[in-house]
């Protein structure tokens, strides 16, 4: 038996990617700890739409939260409406507490250890790491878009601050009326409608730094109609800046995973999605002892996820975006099929 203090794989940060990454550990018969300084459930400002294909993903793992069963995607811009239903299977909007627990019960019953500590520090030769006081014979960073882990071990790369976006949320207490995600573009940002469960929606903003939530809602007469006099479930909660780069996602026995390994925007709701297909890339190449196999994978993984979100960004971000909706609408087939690439 290891002593208290040591691990086989040692997963820092334990949100929903982190927690993935450990029960696909114990999945292969490997001794997991998570090292998270936050207690309880944590909530994360995000649109909380599961796409179809993480939910077989989660499933594998045993984890299937409730939610609200969703058909598509709805893009709007006040004039004009374009839609895709998923070819591939529905997606499901999930609170992220709800997720967040799911994927907590389901470690802690396949045995993982959490350590309510901080990583500031890793240090690491041949046969291990430590981080936190723990040795380890891996360590798989899932520390989010401000990843410690990515910046002490010389991973992260500056991103310049032009190109900064951030994401506020909101719920209302509303009934959902539509079973599709709605995504309207408005001069000032991305709004995005996500209907979770028990007559909850949740209104999430993607937009440059200093727009202000309320005002994009105004900017937005249809969806500001919706929720006007709804009582708010949840204060305000922000997040971001969503571009993040590392210069490569391992070092050494170090494995960076989910945003930490590097981020696009919000903007096509992935994250989950490749997220969990990191964490269990990052494990198959520990039990193999190839941490370069990650590096392919995550490659493999990601690449149309930095394709077409970051073209479809660049474009959002420049005085083009007022003709995403038109260009959408006028020709479906292109906006059907990235839409179903990105959902699988």
């Amino acid at each position: 038996m290891r002593a208290p203090s040591e691990t086989e794989v040692l997963v820092v940060g334990g949100g929903p990617v982190g927690l993935a990454a450990a029960i696909e550990a114990r999945l292969a018969g490997l001794e997991a700890t998570v090292v998270e300084p936050r207690t309880g459930v944590i909530d994360k400002a995000c649109g909380e739409g599961l796409m179809p294909g993480a939910l077989p993903a989660l499933a594998r793992l045993g984890v299937s939260p409730r939610g609200f069963p969703l058909r598509g995607v709805d893009y709007r811009d006040g004039r004009r409406s374009v839609q895709h239903r998923f070819v591939t299977g529905n997606a499901l909007g999930v609170r992220r507490t709800t997720l967040h627990a799911a994927l907590r019960d389901r470690a802690e019953e396949l045995g993982v250890r959490t350590v309510a500590r901080r990583v500031d520090a890793v240090e690491q030769d041949a046969s291990g790491v430590t981080a936190a006081g723990i040795r380890a014979s891996w360590l798989l960073a899932a520390d989010g878009l401000h990843s410690t882990v990515a910046r002490v071990t010389g991973l992260h790369r500056a991103t310049p601050r032009a190109r900064r976006r951030y994401g506020l949320r909101r719920h209302y207490r509303v009934e959902p009326w539509s079973e599709l995600i709605e995504v309207h573009w408005t001069p000032l940002g991305e709004l995005y409608v996500t209907p979770t469960a028990d007559g909850v929606v949740g209104l999430a903003l993607l937009a440059r730094q200093g727009v202000r939530f309320d005002d994009a809602l105004a900017a937005c007469p249809e969806l500001s109609a919706r929720v006007a006099g709804r009582e708010p479930v949840t204060e305000l909660r922000g997040a971001g800046p969503f571009r993040q780069t590392t210069r490569a996602r391992t070092r050494g026995r170090v494995l960076l995973v989910g945003d930490a390994s590097g981020y696009v925007d919000a903007l096509t709701g992935e994250g989950i999605r490749i997220g969990v297909a990191q964490a269990r890339a990052a494990v198959e190449a520990v039990l193999t002892g190839d941490p370069a196999r990650y590096e392919r994978a995550w490659s493999d993984v990601t690449r149309d996820f930095r394709r077409l979100t970051g073209a479809l960004v660049r474009v959002a971000a420049s005085p083009a975006r007022r003709f995403i909706v038109p260009v959408a609408h006028a020709a479906p087939g292109i906006f059907d099929a990235a839409v179903e690439r990105l959902a699988r």
